[in-house]
């Protein structure tokens, strides 16, 4: 019995130096405890600043494909606009040298226009003497057209070829138009007869009297009143009064 009590006081001083070592152990380890901690919250920051970080190169790593995709595209767009720069400076310079060939051709084609007008001029006056007030004047508007600086030397040509291609018509066609002729001293009203440049008659609007221009002598002439019905057919030709038909009238023969 006094073994059992004696035991029982061992055992009880031996847990209670236990628990006085257990205690003492707990203070030395908290300070262990707490820095752990302390290591695995700045552990957890800093895998938040990496996932930070990381989220952040993710998106300048995006952005710079973007921006690289941007230059590809804009150095292709700067190729094809140095090509385009390129031809329109060819085009610049060919533009230049044609206009220089232009000037040299203005320099050489006004003297032929002139020429070509003066030679026009002198056929009209020693042509057959028909529609001589419009053909005059046809005349007169290209020596006026020639001092104009607002006309294209283009267009100066033109107009003079025109003129010629409207005095080469005459040649080829039957025409009626009444006018004044001066018969034995009086004006008289007449119809004219031409047919091309082989004849140009008059006839007066009573049909009494009747002429012809003589090309060798150029002068008119009376025509025999044997060509009357003659004539007059011919001017119902002209006017498209009747379907064309031969005609017997007098046709001067040259050399």
């Amino acid at each position: 019995m006094k073994f059992t009590k004696t035991l029982s006081a061992v055992l009880l001083v031996s847990l209670l130096a236990g628990q006085a070592a257990f205690a003492q152990q707990d203070k030395e380890l908290q300070p262990v405890v707490d820095a752990a901690a302390k290591i695995n919250e700045s552990a957890a920051d800093s895998q938040s600043k990496i996932n930070n970080i990381t989220d952040q190169i993710g998106s300048k790593l995006q952005q710079f494909k973007t921006i690289n995709k941007e230059i590809d595209g804009l150095m292709v767009y700067n190729k094809q606009l140095e090509k385009q720069i390129a031809n329109q400076q060819q085009e610049m310079l060919d533009l230049n040298n044609a206009i220089d060939e232009v000037s040299v051709i203005e320099r050489q084609i006004t003297p032929l226009m002139i020429r070509m007008i003066d030679g026009l001029a002198q056929f009209v006056e020693l042509d057959v003497p028909f529609l001589e007030e419009e053909r005059a004047n046809r005349i007169i508007d290209l020596r006026n057209m020639m001092d104009r600086a607002d006309v294209a030397p283009s267009e100066k040509f033109r107009r003079v070829m025109e003129a010629y291609q409207v005095e080469m018509d005459y040649g080829r066609t039957l025409e009626a138009y009444p006018g004044l002729h001066t018969i034995d001293g009086q004006e008289r009203n007449v119809d004219f007869l031409r047919i091309g440049r082989t004849a140009l008659i008059y006839q007066t609007r009573d049909a009494g009297m009747q002429g012809i221009w003589n090309k060798q002598t150029r002068q008119w002439e009376p025509l025999s009143s044997d060509y009357r019905t003659q004539i007059t057919k011919g001017l119902r030709m002209a006017k498209k009064q009747m379907a064309p038909d031969l005609l017997m009238l007098p046709v001067a023969i040259t050399d």
